[in-house]
């Protein structure tokens, strides 16, 4: 039963973030969350993100200031054991200061503690298509 609560969450995750409820995305995350954007990701330059302010302004901040859009597509979910779920996706997007867009194949590794909450995020991406986009 707990594979389909985490999945419902990070549906709801998903749902929120189509929509820019930013506050319903960073409500599901623990107060101590560990996030990692993909190595050679120019938002990886922080990692570890710890916490949801500090997603807030180093990740969605950064992503909202430099992108004309950017929304993910194609979202799956899928459940896995030790409380993880893992979602596939594509990122759709325009970088600002290029002009530049980009459809890029990614993956989501969520883990999920026992109350239900987001306490892990490593995200995986074609990051030779967003730093092409980036130049």
């Amino acid at each position: 039963m707990r594979t389909n609560q985490n999945i419902q969450t990070i549906d709801s995750l998903y749902n929120a973030f189509s929509t820019g409820d930013i506050p319903a995305v960073l409500g599901l995350m623990h107060s101590k969350i560990e996030w990692n954007e993909a190595e050679s990701n120019s938002l990886s330059d922080d990692n570890p993100y710890i916490g949801p302010d500090v997603i807030l302004e180093g990740v969605f901040a950064r992503l909202g200031a430099n992108h004309e859009h950017f929304s993910l597509q194609d979202v799956k979910i899928h459940g896995m054991d030790d409380n993880m779920v893992l979602a596939t996706l594509r990122y759709d997007a325009k970088v600002k200061a290029t002009g530049k867009s980009y459809n890029a194949q990614a993956a989501h590794l969520w883990t999920l503690n026992d109350e239900g909450k987001i306490s892990a995020f490593q995200q995986f991406v074609d990051t030779k298509k967003l730093a092409d986009a980036e130049k």
